[in-house]
């Protein structure tokens, strides 16, 4: 699995509803700075307690975030 494609896929959906980085980090309880790492691709490898809490925030499934 591409872990490029689980930040692509945070960056569309939260596109999707129009979300800043900001409103996301704040929804999903995580610093502003853990959301721009994964968004960007420096953090490759979120747990999945992290992915949980982001996918909870966009209102999507985890599996969402992975395919």
């Amino acid at each position: 699995m591409s872990n490029n494609k689980i930040s692509e896929n945070i960056k569309k959906l939260r596109a999707k509803k129009s979300f800043s980085l900001e409103k996301i980090a704040r929804l999903a309880d995580l610093s502003l700075n853990t959301i721009v790492k994964i968004e960007n691709g420096v953090n490759q490898n979120p747990t999945i307690e992290t992915l949980i809490k982001i996918s909870k925030a966009l209102e999507v499934g985890v599996d969402d975030l992975l395919k």
